[in-house]
């Protein structure tokens, strides 16, 4: 099966698997591994979240204003991204547009990943992966530091049903949804994908390994 229909059927059984009134949403995304978020993202940090504010950015072309959310934020640590510290994030003002809302209260810990805009500015999206610090895996935690950047060079191809294979020694089949019906499973907690000596990538299983197996797992 080409991977192009692979990743239009994940998307589907995405769609599925959400609650109803979530389908109402325009925003909709692909799943992505939490390794693959890493790699495509230009800064992932662990941040607590202090203040918001709406802000101006300016008119359409119909002469409407423009707006975004702007969340100030108090960063812990930077596992990617930029020398300096990364004081504010911004955001659509919607949830429909795939803006992303935050507990302001400045007690709750996040995983914070996104792109860097014009200026220097971070923008985050319900497509990046942001998750509460205390939900994430020991083995998570410890694969931003050194295991996801490892596999970058690595490709994780998701597989929503069987029949599917890997194409190229490069690529990791991503099973979580099929086995598990679920996006987040044993494969995204506890797994990254990285190169072996010999070029190819495989999983790697980290702290508190899963209870069953998957289609192609092998420690390299």
């Amino acid at each position: 099966m080409p991977l192009s229909i692979n990743g239009v059927l994940c998307t589907l059984t995405v769609l599925i698997l959400w609650q109803a009134e979530e389908l109402v949403e325009a925003c909709s995304c692909a799943p992505v591994h939490p390794q693959q978020a890493f790699c495509n993202a230009d800064v992932v940090i662990r941040a607590k979240v202090v203040g918001e504010k709406e802000i101006d950015t300016g008119n359409d072309i119909y002469g409407n204003p423009i707006t975004r959310m702007q969340y100030d934020i108090k960063q812990i640590k930077m596992y990617k991204g930029p020398d300096q510290d990364i004081e504010e994030i911004f955001t659509a003002p919607v949830s429909a547009v795939c803006g992303v809302t935050f507990d302001t209260s400045g007690k709750k810990e996040y995983l914070i990943s996104g792109k860097v805009e014009a200026g220097g500015k971070m923008h985050v999206t319900l497509c990046d992966y942001i998750t509460p610090w205390e939900s994430m895996s020991p083995t998570q935690k410890k694969s931003l530091t050194q295991r996801y950047q490892m596999g970058c060079d690595c490709k994780i191809v998701c597989c929503p049903s069987l029949p599917c294979a890997i194409s190229a020694p490069e690529e990791c089949l991503w099973t979580d949804l099929m086995m598990e019906k679920q996006v987040y499973g044993r494969q995204a907690n506890h797994y990254a994908c990285v190169k072996r000596a010999d070029g190819s990538c495989s999983w790697y299983r980290g702290n508190a390994p899963p209870k069953k197996e998957f289609l192609d797992i092998e420690d390299p």
